[in-house]
């Protein structure tokens, strides 16, 4: 249609538009027309403006491009814009018949805008005093751009605000809007049919969104369907929003908030109203590529768009579409912290989307560790769940140069950390018997933090003390294995050897006849090296002996158990006993006898 329009502009006035080879010129001149050439009937009185009863504004609007940063505002479609500061913006459309229903809607999307709306009358004839000869083409501008108009409706702010009458006057509206904060996207909707389209999905009589369940590090939201999907029958999917700061109003904001450093929140250049691509919808070619097809633009477009639209997701705003369903949990949440949430309705088909009213809520403190206190010299039995965590407090009763802390683990390792009025001094992870001494401080106090294994549960001795003394646990070689030698196994007894230290220490062996089938599974319930010889059976023990080597190389044992059944097989285990009466347990042996001899 605008194609036409140009055409009959030209024949009428070659001398206005002679563009001749001045290609550059050309583009100037068509886009400093182009909303007077498309609003005004120019030359013949039954002559109208694309509506949307026009075969060909029918194929046109199934592009939303062809409209990005027109000045057009096609009946039924939305449409996208940007506004640099303090630079207002003019858009029109035409109401052709009185009593006309009009609704107009305007959605910002990252700052508040100033809009307001007006009414224009079209002229009925071209004047010329009958001679049959239109107005020159600059009297026809000036006559739309002088008169103000009556103004229906102005606002000010960053709500979707919106702009319904049921019997609007025919004429020429005008939208002008305006950013005085900073430049911003914007969107905006215009209809003569709003009864039939309803682009937007209907928010239910209660548009909350409420707050169900509420721990530390979930929250389960729920709504009131939309029943734009029930009675209408049209594709509705829900998406969560969940950030920090604030709720927001659309989900124009939302993207504009998400992809505030992508190329696709780039501001157009100023001064370039319009694309080639504008113009190649148009009916024209760009100076770069006259010799390019339609094709091939709509095809660039595409990949642009898509490249565009690739958001880099930040990390204290998340965006989850969830279908159709009504009920949502957010989880992986921080205790203690305040989240705003809200929810839109998508329509699927036309893309366009609904605000609930959206809900905020701090999530639940973490749970507060009792913390347990710790007697100088005296050990401390502990148990730690699975992940968990437990705190102790040491507060030495006198002033102290030295404060020594002696962990025993009694299965997987753990990690502990040791803070002195707040200050970290220590952080280590800790497997079977480990000391550590660190310097003191008068009327310090010691908080002592262990976090158990990822495998499974965890147990722990620990004794804390600002006294010079004997460690309550015994020491232990690098390697805590029990080897067995096969060539000295006969049918009733068998031969092991294990390390010692240089210290003087008392070890006790123990053994249990088990199972051909003993599985890894129960020899590992058997590794608690917590366990002492006072769970045993006093059946099971085979003998004590005291032995230690200057030389490490040297301090190694050995011993011959006998007494065996031929072809069973026995679990074996060495205690090597503390100056406290506090043993530590070897790694258990599986060993079996031979059965013929």
């Amino acid at each position: 249609m605008l194609y036409f329009t140009l055409n009959i502009v030209y024949m009428i006035y070659p001398e206005k538009l002679c563009l001749c080879q001045d290609t550059p010129l050309r583009w100037m001149l068509l886009s400093h027309w182009y909303i007077v050439l498309v609003l005004l009937p120019v030359c013949l009185k039954s002559q109208k403006l694309p509506t949307r009863d026009e075969e060909l504004f029918q194929m046109q609007i199934k592009d939303k491009a062809l409209f990005h940063d027109s000045s057009v505002i096609p009946d039924g479609a939305e449409i996208s814009g940007y506004l640099f500061r303090d630079n207002p913006k003019r858009y029109f459309f035409v109401v052709e018949e009185d009593n006309t229903p009009l609704s107009v809607i305007v959605t910002p999307c990252d700052a508040p805008l100033e809009w307001k709306l007006t009414l224009q009358e079209l002229p009925e004839e071209a004047s010329g005093e009958g001679s049959g000869e239109p107005e020159p083409l600059e009297q026809q501008k000036q006559q739309i751009l002088n008169e103000e108009g009556t103004e229906l409706f102005s606002y000010k702010g960053n709500d979707v605000e919106y702009f319904v009458s049921t019997n609007s006057p025919s004429g020429l509206y005008q939208l002008e809007l305006i950013s005085t904060e900073k430049d911003t996207h914007f969107k905006v909707y215009a209809t003569t049919t709003p009864e039939s389209d309803q682009p937007y999905p209907e928010l239910p009589y209660d548009p909350r969104v409420d707050v169900t369940s509420l721990g530390r590090t979930t929250v389960t939201l729920a709504w009131k369907p939309t029943p734009t999907s029930s009675i209408l029958k049209q594709p509705i999917q829900y998406c969560v929003v969940i950030n920090k700061e604030h709720n927001f109003k659309s989900i124009c904001a939302v993207e504009a908030k998400i992809n505030a450093d992508d190329a696709f929140m780039m501001a157009p250049k100023p001064g370039l109203d319009f694309s080639p691509f504008d113009f190649a919808h148009f009916g024209f070619s760009s100076e770069n590529d006259a010799s390019k097809d339609r094709n091939f633009m709509s095809k660039t477009l595409s990949t642009k768009l898509v490249r565009q639209m690739t958001t880099k997701p930040k990390d204290d705003l998340q965006k989850v579409c969830i279908g159709n369903k009504n009920i949502f949990t957010v989880s992986d949440l921080k205790p203690d912290t305040q989240y705003y949430f809200d929810v839109f309705a998508v329509n699927s088909a036309t893309n366009m989307s609904t605000a609930y009213v959206g809900t905020f809520a701090r999530t639940k403190e973490e749970a507060k560790q009792k913390t347990v206190e710790l007697k100088d010299g005296k050990v401390t039995d502990v148990f730690i769940k699975r992940k968990g965590a437990k705190f102790l407090r040491f507060a030495p009763v006198s002033s102290h140069q030295k404060v020594t802390f002696s962990v025993h683990s009694c299965l997987d390792a753990i990690q502990i950390q040791v803070r002195r009025d707040g200050k970290l001094l220590l952080s280590q992870s800790v497997e079977g018997v480990r000391q550590f001494q660190l310097r003191g401080k008068p009327k310090a106090k010691y908080l002592i933090r262990l976090k158990g294994s990822k495998k499974g549960a965890s147990m722990l001795k620990i004794l804390a003390t600002s006294k010079f003394n004997k460690q309550p646990f015994p020491s232990l070689p690098e390697d805590t294995r029990i080897k067995a030698f096969d060539k000295l196994r006969t049918c009733s007894s068998v031969t092991i050897a294990w390390l010692g230290t240089q210290e003087r220490n008392k070890y006790c062996v123990y053994k249990k006849e088990v199972d051909d089938d003993y599985s890894e599974e129960q020899k590992k319930r058997e590794q608690n090296q917590c366990l002492g010889p006072d769970t045993r059976k006093k059946s099971e023990k085979v003998l004590c002996k005291h032995f230690y080597s200057q030389n490490l190389h040297k301090a190694v044992t050995t011993e011959t158990i006998k007494g065996l059944e031929a072809g069973k097989s026995y679990m074996l285990d060495v205690y090597v006993m503390g100056h406290g009466g506090h043993s530590v347990k070897y790694q258990s042996k599986v060993i079996k006898t031979r059965k013929f001899c």
